[in-house]
């Protein structure tokens, strides 16, 4: 696992670097109480662009955390929700929600603090 090259790191960063995006993160959450239209999730995260959204579902879908389900309607009826895996993600999410509103604070701090040192050290300097 410490070898970045081997096959093992490779794939646990790719799925990192997909579970962590944040259209990830907010598309799951999002999906976490039940179904929803293209369009409803994109009300709900308005700040997604309908591309980015596009692609992050189907992402999502390769990696089997959401399903979508064509319902043959004038005009279609798309549904998107998401897999016992995608349900099995909102659990570490959670978590990462959490410990994330419970430091914030103390992150803050520790910008505060790092950038008055570099002030400081520009003026020494």
């Amino acid at each position: 696992m410490k070898d970045p090259a081997s096959p093992v790191c490779r794939t646990i960063s790719t799925l990192l670097s997909r579970i962590g995006d944040k259209w990830t993160v907010l598309v799951v959450s999002a999906l976490a109480d039940g179904p929803k239209r293209f369009n409803q999730l994109r009300r709900e995260i308005p700040s997604v662009s309908q591309r980015m959204l596009t692609l992050t579902f189907r992402n999502l879908e390769r990696d089997g955390l959401v399903s979508r389900t064509v319902t043959p309607s004038i005009p279609p009826r798309v549904d998107y929700e998401l897999t016992v895996l995608g349900h099995s993600l909102n659990g570490p999410l959670g978590a990462l929600e959490q410990w994330a509103l419970n430091h914030v604070r103390d992150i803050h701090d520790a910008h505060d603090r790092f950038d008055a040192e570099r002030r400081e050290d520009s003026i020494a300097a």
